[in-house]
């Protein structure tokens, strides 16, 4: 394995999240969930462009008729990103009140599954138990996976069609055996546990040998873990705390690749930000020396 390096790519003061690489113009495509808005930053020239949305936006995805989708508030919507303009799809968690869309990915079905929590600024008054876990069909349906959950996060599938997700107050990585034929999802149980040191498990990625790398909010490092055993097998540290989400990119899928790393400033004073100037920013770390996996597209 070749020296492990960490860059700050993206400098920005955000609470950023989302990311997903397009490899066919070498972009980045993340969200600021408090902006609120949707980027894209082109990795080779640095250009950077933005749009914003009407309220908290915790995912976006990229959509095969173009364009893409996002959760914004508890619509899923579609962007239009030449015009800029969000138009709703259809609406979830319509009988509560508060809630909003955080992470969410399309699996290998050309579905897009996203998670919903409270509306809080800090996990402590998050209120309990209101969030939910969807899934958007191409036709437009919705399917409802999961409820009453604390802070739906964290969300993937292995080549080997399981599904990993994280419920973040519980402190733990879960996974499911999925159908991909149907979506459906059985089998839950816990493949990992934090430690007292991690933070909480934020959102996450797999790679092509079925490995999780998962954020660590308030623990300034991305794990890798190993579902099947579940134990830790490398920390990458960062230089700020609040670690959001990750995704792999670069050049080649098929070789090596690059981990893209989002961080937040939220609920951080004007010490800590002294402390940590790259807070809110994009990291890129080269040298893992591990086989990615493309994104996929939504199909509806």
């Amino acid at each position: 394995m070749s020296s492990i390096n960490v860059d700050c790519v993206v400098k920005a003061h955000s609470g950023l999240g989302g990311p997903v690489w397009q490899e066919t113009d070498a972009t980045l495509l993340y969200v600021d969930i408090y902006g609120p808005s949707i980027s894209r930053c082109n990795c080779l020239t640095k250009e950077k462009e933005s749009m914003s949305t009407e309220t908290y936006v915790g995912c976006v995805v990229p959509r095969s008729s173009g364009g893409y989708v996002i959760g914004e508030g508890t619509p899923f919507a579609a962007v239009d990103w030449e015009k800029r303009s969000v138009t709703t799809i259809t609406h979830v968690d319509t009988e509560k009140s508060n809630t909003r869309f955080n992470d969410g990915k399309v699996d290998p079905a050309s579905r897009f599954s996203a998670g919903t929590m409270a509306v809080g600024m800090c996990a402590s008054e998050l209120e309990r138990k209101r969030g939910s876990l969807y899934t958007l069909q191409p036709d437009h349906s919705v399917v409802k996976h999961l409820d009453q959950v604390d802070l739906s996060n964290g969300l993937d599938w292995s080549p080997d069609h399981h599904i990993f997700y994280t419920d973040s107050l519980k402190y733990m990585v879960e996974a499911f055996d999925y159908d991909l034929q149907t979506g459906g999802i059985s089998n839950r149980r816990m493949v990992y546990g934090f430690e007292e040191d991690e933070g909480l498990p934020d959102g996450m990625c797999t790679n092509m040998d079925s490995k999780l790398w998962v954020a660590c909010y308030n623990g300034g490092r991305v794990i890798r873990i190993d579902p099947q055993t579940g134990t830790r097998l490398q920390t990458v540290q960062l230089r700020v705390a609040k670690i959001t989400t990750c995704c792999f990119g670069g050049k080649d899928y098929s070789r090596a690749f690059d981990l893209y790393i989002t961080s937040a400033t939220k609920g951080m004073d004007e010490e800590a930000l002294a402390k940590q100037p790259e807070a809110g920013s994009i990291f890129k770390v080269t040298g893992l020396g591990v086989k990615g996996i493309p994104p996929y597209s939504f199909d509806g």
